[in-house]
């Protein structure tokens, strides 16, 4: 095992497109790190880069105590998992399980062993003998895994493997890395542009966008607390509401308005982020997850009411997404127009804002609501939970690393990491 740095690391393409942009990153020893980001924004590359896929055009990658910028890919003792398995059809299972060790010259008892260990370990030992045309799409990427474990490397390199793959499989799979990881404890760098796999899989998530790195940290305080327009929108299915408001202090303390709509802002949500001081009497971008919603009927009395008519609604069984307009344009952003651009090509579960210029809304309520289309609904948010963002930059007031965002990169290891987003 060891971990994985890259250190400024750059790839510029022919005519100066650049792939990734100065990526400052650390993976730890054993870590489960999922770069995520939509398609196009370098996360790839990055992968290819530290395999050795792909020529560095600037900075530094080590692996363990090695630079490896000049090594060979047979060199840097790492394993790909590929999104297309690469199997060989003419070969057996147990075959393709043995053959890169049979190349490294390992002896035939030894093969034999880690080959039984790791079809035992991966459910493959009624398989062993069968060619991949004979078995199921999830078992082709089993030994796919399983060609990657048998070498024992001291990282795997896993470029969307679960994207050939259907629903109800990927899920099991999901479920059957993360035993494996748990099992093994090799440190692992996984592609997705699923945000729901990056969630369910990464001990921490790197947030990628055109080439650049956006915040890296745990699924969990990713999502509650992005530090830009543009995480806060990717990373959430559904994706997370944004309308411009005023931020504003009366009798009763501060308030945020829009669209016929006032809101208080709870005073421990002014303590925690004292920043917000300086932006009251001015507008901001107001960000509200659907999951921070509820039908009042069911909600805590303490939540702050907000009435809407229901456009459309999605019954998925133990819950309910209640879509609805609010009097209000789209925000109008680089982040939030790129969010629109990703969704357009189907990579994002955000819903594009496109009726009559009003900004289209998400509330995930209990299914006891029984709301339907055309209702109008009573709905309640939570308060303490409102996300609030610099009109200008995008970036989150008040997040504890904002401040820094704008310095030339940012390197964290114990926690969040974070680069000024493009634009």
């Amino acid at each position: 095992m060891a971990k994985i740095v890259l250190d400024r690391v750059d790839k510029v393409y022919a005519g100066g497109v650049k792939a990734v942009d100065g990526l400052d990153l650390e993976i730890r020893d054993g870590e489960f790190m999922v770069l995520v980001g939509p398609s196009g924004c370098g996360k790839s590359t990055a992968l290819r880069m530290i395999a050795g896929l792909e020529e560095i055009s600037g900075g530094k990658i080590s692996i363990g105590d090695r630079v490896v910028n000049d090594l060979a890919p047979k060199d840097r003792d790492i394993a790909m998992v590929f999104q297309n398995y690469a199997l060989y059809p003419h070969m057996t299972v147990e075959q393709n399980l043995a053959f890169g060790l049979k190349l490294r010259g390992t002896p035939k008892s030894e093969i034999r062993q880690k080959v039984l260990e790791a079809a035992k370990m991966l459910g493959l030992e009624q398989f062993l003998g069968r060619k991949p045309a004979a078995l199921s799409g999830g078992q082709r990427q089993r030994v796919a895994m399983g060609r990657a474990i048998v070498r024992e490397p001291q990282a795997f390199l896993m470029d969307e493997p679960l994207s050939n793959l259907d629903a109800k499989l990927r899920v099991s799979m999901r479920a059957s890395l993360s035993q494996l990881h748990e099992r093994l404890g090799v440190t692992t760098v996984y592609v997705t542009h699923d945000q729901v796999e990056a969630m369910t899989l990464g001990s921490r998530v790197c947030v990628l966008r055109e080439g650049r790195l956006q915040q890296v940290d745990t699924p969990q305080r990713l999502f509650d607390n992005p530090v830009n327009l543009f995480v806060a929108g990717f990373i959430g299915s559904p994706a997370m509401n944004f309308v411009t408001a005023e931020l504003a202090r009366g009798d009763g303390g501060a308030r945020v308005s829009f669209a016929g709509y006032s809101l208080p802002v709870p005073d421990s949500l002014l303590s925690e982020k004292p920043a917000l001081q300086g932006y009251l009497g001015r507008q901001i971008i107001l960000g509200i997850r659907p999951s921070d919603f509820e039908d009042a009927a069911h909600a805590n009395p303490d939540w702050a009411p907000m009435a809407a008519r229901s456009t459309v609604t999605e019954e998925l069984g133990s819950e309910i997404n209640v879509i609805f307009t609010i009097d209000a344009p789209p925000v109008e952003h680089k982040d939030t127009a790129d969010l629109a651009e990703d969704a357009a090509e189907g990579e994002s579960d955000m819903a594009i804002p496109l009726i009559e210029n009003k900004a289209l809304w998400t509330a995930r309520v209990n299914s006891r609501s029984h709301v339907r289309p055309g209702q109008e609904v009573n709905l309640a948010v939570d308060t303490k939970r409102l996300h609030f963002f610099d009109q200008s930059s995008g970036l989150a007031i008040g997040h504890p690393d904002a401040a820094v965002a704008g310095s030339p990169a940012a390197t964290v290891t114990d926690g969040p990491a974070l680069r000024k987003p493009a634009g």
